[in-house]
Protein backbone atom coordinates (compact mmCIF):
# COMPACT_ATOMS: atom_id res chain seq x y z
CA UNK A 1 0.00 0.00 0.00
CA UNK A 2 2.82 2.28 0.33
CA UNK A 3 3.57 2.24 -3.57
CA UNK A 4 -0.79 3.44 -3.43
CA UNK A 5 0.18 6.27 -1.23
CA UNK A 6 3.45 7.26 -3.01
CA UNK A 7 1.00 7.59 -6.27
CA UNK A 8 -1.50 9.50 -4.74
CA UNK A 9 1.03 12.37 -3.34
CA UNK A 10 2.74 12.63 -6.51
CA UNK A 11 -0.16 12.82 -8.84
CA UNK A 12 0.68 16.13 -9.58
CA UNK A 13 4.58 15.35 -10.71
CA UNK A 14 3.88 11.40 -12.38
CA UNK A 15 1.83 10.47 -15.48
CA UNK A 16 -1.84 8.98 -14.97
CA UNK A 17 -0.51 5.51 -16.52
CA UNK A 18 2.22 5.75 -14.00
CA UNK A 19 -0.08 5.95 -11.06
CA UNK A 20 -2.65 3.32 -12.37
CA UNK A 21 0.40 1.20 -12.91
CA UNK A 22 1.91 1.44 -9.36
CA UNK A 23 -1.91 1.52 -7.69
CA UNK A 24 -2.32 -1.90 -9.67
CA UNK A 25 0.93 -3.38 -8.01
CA UNK A 26 -0.13 -2.28 -4.65
CA UNK A 27 -3.20 -3.73 -4.65
CA UNK A 28 -2.19 -6.93 -6.43
CA UNK A 29 0.23 -7.57 -3.72
CA UNK A 30 -2.22 -6.82 -0.93
CA UNK A 31 -2.22 -9.63 1.32
CA UNK A 32 -6.46 -10.14 1.23
CA UNK A 33 -6.45 -10.57 -2.34
CA UNK A 34 -3.45 -12.49 -2.66
CA UNK A 35 -4.28 -15.18 -0.21
CA UNK A 36 -8.57 -14.80 -1.54
CA UNK A 37 -11.35 -14.39 0.40
CA UNK A 38 -12.90 -17.87 0.99
CA UNK A 39 -16.79 -16.41 2.13
CA UNK A 40 -16.80 -14.42 -1.01
CA UNK A 41 -16.00 -17.82 -3.19
CA UNK A 42 -18.40 -19.81 -1.70
CA UNK A 43 -21.00 -16.98 -3.09
CA UNK A 44 -19.13 -17.22 -6.16
CA UNK A 45 -19.24 -21.20 -6.45
CA UNK A 46 -22.50 -21.28 -6.44
CA UNK A 47 -22.08 -20.42 -9.93
CA UNK A 48 -19.96 -23.61 -10.66
CA UNK A 49 -22.88 -25.39 -9.25
CA UNK A 50 -24.26 -25.80 -12.09
CA UNK A 51 -21.69 -28.46 -13.34
CA UNK A 52 -19.88 -29.08 -10.01
CA UNK A 53 -20.19 -30.08 -6.53
CA UNK A 54 -18.04 -30.94 -3.45
CA UNK A 55 -18.85 -33.97 -2.52
CA UNK A 56 -20.39 -35.68 -5.53
CA UNK A 57 -19.55 -36.19 -9.17
CA UNK A 58 -22.06 -34.50 -11.86
CA UNK A 59 -21.39 -33.00 -15.76
CA UNK A 60 -18.00 -32.08 -13.98
CA UNK A 61 -15.90 -34.01 -11.42
CA UNK A 62 -16.79 -33.50 -7.36
CA UNK A 63 -14.38 -30.82 -6.40
CA UNK A 64 -13.58 -32.16 -2.97
CA UNK A 65 -9.64 -32.66 -2.11
CA UNK A 66 -9.31 -30.62 -5.71
CA UNK A 67 -6.36 -28.96 -4.35
CA UNK A 68 -3.01 -31.13 -4.68
CA UNK A 69 -4.85 -33.53 -6.79
CA UNK A 70 -3.67 -34.88 -9.76
CA UNK A 71 -5.42 -34.08 -12.65
CA UNK A 72 -8.18 -36.64 -14.20
CA UNK A 73 -8.05 -38.57 -11.04
CA UNK A 74 -11.32 -37.72 -9.27
CA UNK A 75 -12.63 -41.55 -8.16
CA UNK A 76 -15.67 -42.47 -11.23
CA UNK A 77 -15.86 -39.42 -13.25
CA UNK A 78 -14.92 -39.87 -16.93
CA UNK A 79 -12.62 -37.35 -17.75
CA UNK A 80 -11.48 -35.95 -21.19
CA UNK A 81 -8.08 -38.05 -22.54
CA UNK A 82 -7.07 -34.64 -22.53
CA UNK A 83 -6.85 -34.32 -19.00
CA UNK A 84 -6.05 -37.63 -18.03
CA UNK A 85 -3.43 -37.09 -19.65
CA UNK A 86 -1.99 -34.04 -18.28
CA UNK A 87 -0.25 -35.12 -15.41
CA UNK A 88 -0.46 -32.04 -13.43
CA UNK A 89 -1.11 -31.60 -9.70
CA UNK A 90 -3.92 -28.82 -9.04
CA UNK A 91 -2.27 -26.07 -7.05
CA UNK A 92 -3.31 -22.91 -7.07
CA UNK A 93 -1.43 -21.89 -10.32
CA UNK A 94 -2.29 -24.89 -12.02
CA UNK A 95 -6.03 -23.50 -11.14
CA UNK A 96 -5.72 -20.14 -11.50
CA UNK A 97 -4.43 -21.18 -15.45
CA UNK A 98 -7.16 -23.46 -15.28
CA UNK A 99 -9.90 -21.08 -14.40
CA UNK A 100 -8.76 -18.23 -16.46
CA UNK A 101 -8.78 -20.61 -20.09
CA UNK A 102 -9.46 -24.08 -19.58
CA UNK A 103 -9.28 -24.50 -23.38
CA UNK A 104 -5.65 -22.63 -23.56
CA UNK A 105 -4.43 -24.20 -20.20
CA UNK A 106 -5.14 -28.00 -21.83
CA UNK A 107 -6.57 -28.09 -24.77
CA UNK A 108 -9.36 -31.05 -25.91
CA UNK A 109 -10.87 -30.55 -22.81
CA UNK A 110 -14.30 -30.82 -21.66
CA UNK A 111 -14.31 -27.68 -19.38
CA UNK A 112 -15.36 -24.65 -21.26
CA UNK A 113 -16.30 -21.73 -18.52
CA UNK A 114 -13.94 -18.94 -17.81
CA UNK A 115 -13.47 -17.13 -14.79
CA UNK A 116 -12.14 -13.74 -16.51
CA UNK A 117 -11.55 -11.83 -12.98
CA UNK A 118 -8.18 -12.43 -11.22
CA UNK A 119 -10.32 -11.64 -7.69
CA UNK A 120 -12.75 -13.96 -8.21
CA UNK A 121 -10.66 -16.40 -9.14
CA UNK A 122 -8.23 -16.18 -6.37
CA UNK A 123 -11.75 -16.27 -4.10
CA UNK A 124 -12.57 -19.34 -5.58
CA UNK A 125 -9.67 -21.05 -5.22
CA UNK A 126 -9.50 -20.13 -1.68
CA UNK A 127 -12.47 -21.29 -0.95
CA UNK A 128 -11.78 -24.64 -2.43
CA UNK A 129 -8.56 -24.96 -0.61
CA UNK A 130 -10.37 -23.91 2.53
CA UNK A 131 -14.09 -25.88 2.51
CA UNK A 132 -13.48 -28.89 -0.22
CA UNK A 133 -10.42 -30.62 1.86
Amino acid sequence: MEALKFAVQCRGGLPAAWVAALAAIALANSPAHAAGDAGRGQVLYQGCQDCHSIEKNDVGPMHKGVVGRVAGTAPGYNYSPALRNAKITWTEQNLDKWLTDPQSFIPGTKMFYEVQDPRDRADIIAFLKERAH
